[in-house]
């Protein structure tokens, strides 16, 4: 059973806006496959919720004006996965988010959902980072921009203000165009599993083999989603080789902060968060030499 105290509905992003300021404890909820969880787990029993599941501006992908992809909050992970745009523009987006769950839990979730809890295991949100994505946001004094790599806050705390509703995910075309990326999760399964850790990377490479940007971030790798900029800035000018892929990826480690855990032991999250990098790498070089456009 779920002890659910009351549910109002939203059927605009004004109204949504609305309901956050009649009743500031109210929890919003899309798809509820989190928030339903932690409902019948009795962590947010009794709660009020506001329902933004029928708002379908919060729905669509779509290419802007200046070449950004626009990706609708409420817009699923199956959707995404399958979308053209995501495809041809962000497929490593499309690949992270095809890990999370199985089908089902895939065709209800929601990007907006997921980036929303604000935990480091979230798999859209390693690759949102690494894309360096936008968070747009919208509330009672209008439309509110956030860079992905100040949206997280804390473990579980991210930057929306009480009346606010996070309505899409924007990546600019100079973000996407000419990268090659990959997204590595570890799970104790194959599937249907929260990361143990989590990593994703997009490089940009001359045609002699140089690094000329490099993007890595990881998840459960500290309180909240990590990009390791100092380890971006030494990979820059490199060859994109495997020495020094092997390099950076042990140059990450000194920007992370892998814990103990009964899922993981902080030894253990180490050794994998230097590995899944490499492999990252390695996969991107593959598509790279493959002539794959594998953004």
């Amino acid at each position: 059973m779920y002890d659910i105290k009351k549910v109002y509905e939203a059927y605009t992003i004004e109204d949504i806006i609305k309901l956050r300021q009649a009743h500031p404890k109210a929890i919003l909820i899309g798809g509820g496959s989190d928030v339903l969880i932690k409902i019948r787990e009795g962590k947010m029993a009794g709660s009020e919720l506001i329902s933004i599941y029928l708002c379908d501006e919060l729905r669509g992908i779509d290419i802007l004006d200046d070449g950004s992809l626009r990706v609708g909050a409420l817009s699923s992970f199956t959707t995404i996965t399958e979308n053209d745009l995501v495809q041809k523009c962000c497929p490593t987006l499309g690949e992270a988010v095809d890990t999370a769950g199985g089908p089902q839990l895939r065709n209800i979730a929601t990007i907006g959902g997921n980036l929303s809890n604000g935990v480091p295991s979230a798999d859209s949100a390693t690759t949102v980072l690494a894309y360096d994505a936008i968070i747009e946001l919208q509330g009672a004094n209008g439309v509110r921009e956030v860079p992905a790599t100040e949206f997280y806050l804390g473990f579980g705390k991210v930057d929306i203000k009480a009346d606010e509703v996070l309505t899409a995910i924007k990546i600019k075309k100079e973000s996407y165009e000419n990268y090659h990326g990959h997204y590595f999760k570890y799970a104790m399964r194959n599937a249907m599993d929260i990361a143990t850790s989590s990593c994703s990377v997009n490089i940009k490479l001359s045609d002699n083999n140089i690094v000329e940007d490099a993007r890595a971030a990881y998840g459960v790798a500290g309180p909240t989603p990590t990009r390791v900029f100092e380890a971006e800035n030494w990979f820059k000018g490199k060859e994109f080789n495997d020495e020094n892929m092997k390099e950076f990826a042990k140059k990450a480690l000194d920007e992370l902060a892998p814990r103990d855990s009964w899922r993981a032991s902080k030894a253990l999250r180490t050794q994998l968060l230097y590995e899944i990098c490499y492999r990252s790498l390695k996969e991107i070089e593959v598509k790279y030499k493959g002539g794959q456009n594998a953004h």
